[in-house]
C-alpha cells in the first residue's frame, strides 16, 4: 500500500491514542476527508501515516511549475475539486460536535488519481482550538467560508492569495479581484490565462458571485457551507455552453 508519512515536531502531537482513534473515525465517515491509517508515538519519532494522494495538492497544480511547465487544470476539474472540498468542509461543519477547520487553503486540498478532492490536516485538535475561540465570539464557521472564498478566487484566477512578485495593487488577490467579481463584462480580467478561455461564461460568473458572497467583510452576510455546496453542485450541468475570449 502506498502511503504518505508526515513527521511531526515533538510539541505538535498530543501523544494520545484517543486522538488517533477519533481522527481515524472521522476520516472513515466521509470520502472527501483524508484517511489517517496509522501513527508512531515514539518520543523522537512522531509520525502520522495517511492514505496516498497521487495527484498531490491543489496548490501544486495551480501555482508550481513541473518539468513540462505549468500543470493547468481544466474548468471541469476545477469545479470538481471545489465541489469535493466543499463537501468535506460542509461535513465537518455539520458534524456533532462540529469542527471549524481554521486553516483551509489550497495546500490542504489533496487530489487522488481521478482529481477527487480530499481535505487534510483536520481533526479534534483543530475542533478544540476552534471551540476556544468560538467561546470568545472571535471565530465561527463563517471564517472557513471566507477561506473557501479565497480558494475559489485562486481557482478562477490561477493566482496565489498573496504574491509579492506582483505589482503593489495586485499582491493581495482578494483586494485586486473583488471589484471584478460582480461584473460580467469585466470578469475576464481575473480569469486564469491557462484556461485559454475554455470555460462557461455563466458558470464562471456564478462562481465569481459565490466567491464575492463568501468574502463579505461582515461574517453574517456570508453563506453557510451547505449553501455554497448547493450552488457549486448546480454547475455540473451539461447544458452550459462554453465560449472563447
Amino acid at each position: 500500500m502506498a502511503v504518505a508519512v508526515k513527521k511531526l515536531k515533538s510539541t505538535s502531537f498530543h501523544g494520545h491514542k484517543e486522538w488517533f482513534t477519533e481522527v481515524n473515525s472521522i476520516g472513515q465517515l466521509h470520502p472527501n476527508l483524508i484517511k489517517l491509517i496509522g501513527y508512531c508515538l515514539e518520543v523522537e519519532n512522531q509520525f502520522l501515516v495517511y492514505e496516498f494522494m497521487p495527484k498531490g495538492s491543489l496548490e501544486n497544480h495551480l501555482f508550481k511549475r513541473g518539468p513540462q511547465g505549468p500543470q493547468s487544470l481544466s474548468w471541469e476539474i476545477r469545479i470538481k475539486v471545489a465541489i469535493g472540498a466543499a463537501r468535506g468542509l460542509c461535513f465537518l461543519h455539520e458534524a456533532k460536535p462540529h469542527a471549524i477547520y481554521l486553516d483551509f487553503k489550497a495546500s490542504n486540498i489533496l487530489l487522488d488519481a481521478e482529481f477527487n478532492a480530499k481535505i487534510s490536516d483536520y481533526g479534534p485538535s483543530k475542533a478544540a482550538a476552534a471551540r476556544k475561540y468560538v467561546a470568545t465570539g472571535r471565530l465561527t464557521a463563517k471564517n472557513d467560508v471566507y477561506s473557501f472564498g479565497v480558494v475559489l478566487l485562486e481557482l478562477l484566477s490561477g493566482r496565489r492569495a498573496i504574491d509579492r512578485k506582483k505589482i503593489c495593487t495586485e499582491q493581495i488577490l482578494v483586494n485586486w479581484a473583488k471589484p471584478f467579481l460582480g461584473d460580467k463584462k469585466q470578469l475576464f480580467r481575473i480569469m486564469d490565462k491557462n484556461l485559454k478561455g475554455q470555460y462557461p461564461q455563466k458558470g464562471a460568473y456564478t462562481v465569481a458571485t459565490l466567491a464575492l458572497k463568501c468574502l463579505s467583510t461582515e461574517a453574517k452576510f456570508r453563506p453557510k457551507m451547505a449553501e455554497v455546496l448547493a450552488t457549486l453542485e448546480q454547475l455540473v450541468n451539461p447544458k452550459m455552453t462554453h465560449f472563447v475570449i
